[in-house]
């Protein structure tokens, strides 16, 4: 399991991200709060507070691929 913390400025960042975490097979959550969402779901994630950085946590250790096309996503915070 890996554990990153991203940030979506906007609704394009929004749908760009999904479109990506979706074509993987293995789950990840996103997590604001005390509140957990699919991160292949884009009303789950409208549902959270994109005005904070968010957790992100992908359930697989082999997953290069998908680290290198979030990578514009990823905060430093």
């Amino acid at each position: 399991m890996k554990t990153l913390v991203i940030k979506l400025d906007t609704i394009n960042d929004v749908k760009n991200f999904v479109n990506i975490v979706s074509k993987y097979d293995f789950d990840m959550d996103l997590m604001s709060g005390r509140y957990a969402v699919d991160a292949k779901s884009i009303m789950g994630i409208f549902s959270l507070d994109l005005a904070k950085p968010i957790k992100m946590e992908i359930y697989s250790d082999d997953c290069p691929d998908l680290m290198s096309e979030i990578q514009p996503f990823v905060s430093e915070a």
